[in-house]
């Protein structure tokens, strides 16, 4: 019987079967030393099938996914972590103050999308607890990632009219994430608001969120569509991403590489270099530039959090 996962909470999984009715199911066995290297091996999102063993159902096949968003687990570092799969777009929250969303987190957030062919939009959330000044940098990083070709909305999720995002999301499986306290549960919240789910302050003493969701849920939406919420992230971290295929993932990288001298050049020590020039004469940021660079050298998945702005 085929199924969808709506929830997963460690070794337990909530699945919708495609005649709508809601059953748990636990993991077969030999389906988990099957070579899986992520530690979540089925997710939100998947398609599955399923069979009752003895007294409860299990899942016994996944369905090929047609993309998922990984990154590296924080505690494990040689293995990955899957957010989600068979995702339409992804709407990734991002705080300029508490908590602070630096452009090296969306960045590679942006790449690990990328590498799936998931479209990503930057949702800058908060901005009526934002001085003149961080609304000015606001407007400048906004700028920067709409001449890269992404989409951007700014928006206080507490104060305003949702109805835009609506728009974005109807009919599509969407999926939402960003640091714990950007606004994630308070979005869904508002969207749909007989969730009623769990949100906290930001804490005063570290300017970061606190987590109120542990674990990823598929929820419907009145108006069309569906949204997966995913607990926070403080970290992301690169997986199975060649340093080759990296440019490839900057879409304002692949408008001008044919200009570069080396049909081969990475970006980096090349003389020539079309993107190089680009970043000099400011056509393209030089945050996003360096980013590349960090992840192309130095993928530690800590640089993330050094900057300030």
């Amino acid at each position: 019987m085929n199924a969808l996962v709506l929830k997963t909470t460690g070794k337990n999984y909530t699945v919708r079967t495609v005649e709508g009715i809601i059953v748990e199911c636990g993991l077969k066995g030999i389906f988990r030393n099957k070579g899986i290297k992520s530690t979540n091996p089925i997710v939100v999102g998947d398609n599955v099938e399923i069979a009752q063993e003895s007294d409860r159902w299990m899942i016994v096949k996944l369905i090929e996914r047609k993309n998922f968003i990984v990154r590296r687990s924080v505690n494990l570092s040689k293995q990955s972590h899957i957010l989600a799969s068979n995702i339409d777009q992804a709407i990734l929250m991002i705080t300029l103050d508490r908590p602070i969303t630096t452009t090296a987190f969306i960045d590679r957030f942006l790449v690990a999308a990328n590498a799936s062919n998931i479209e990503v939009i930057l949702l800058f959330n908060k901005i009526d607890l934002y001085d003149s000044k961080l609304l000015e940098n606001k407007k400048e990083l906004e700028e920067v990632y709409r001449l890269a070709g992404y989409k951007t909305i700014s928006i206080s999720v507490l104060n305003d009219n949702l109805l835009s995002i609506k728009n974005i999301m109807k009919d599509k499986l969407n999926l939402i994430s960003g640091h714990s306290g950007v606004g994630k549960s308070t979005l869904i919240n508002k969207l749909q608001p007989n969730l009623r789910l769990a949100t906290k302050v930001v804490s005063e003493s570290h300017n970061q969120g606190q987590h109120t969701t542990t674990f990823s849920q598929l929820y419907e939406l009145d108006f069309g569509g569906s949204i997966i919420d995913t607990p926070g992230i403080k970290g992301f971290g690169l997986v199975d991403v060649q340093i080759s295929d990296i440019a490839s993932l900057f879409p304002e990288f692949i408008a001008i590489r044919n200009s570069c001298k080396y049909y081969n050049c990475i970006h980096k020590n090349e003389p020539e270099c079309a993107v190089k020039l680009a970043v000099e004469h400011g056509s393209i940021s030089k945050s996003r530039y360096a980013n590349y660079l960090s992840m192309i050298t130095e993928d530690d998945g800590n640089t993330y959090r050094k900057e300030k702005y």
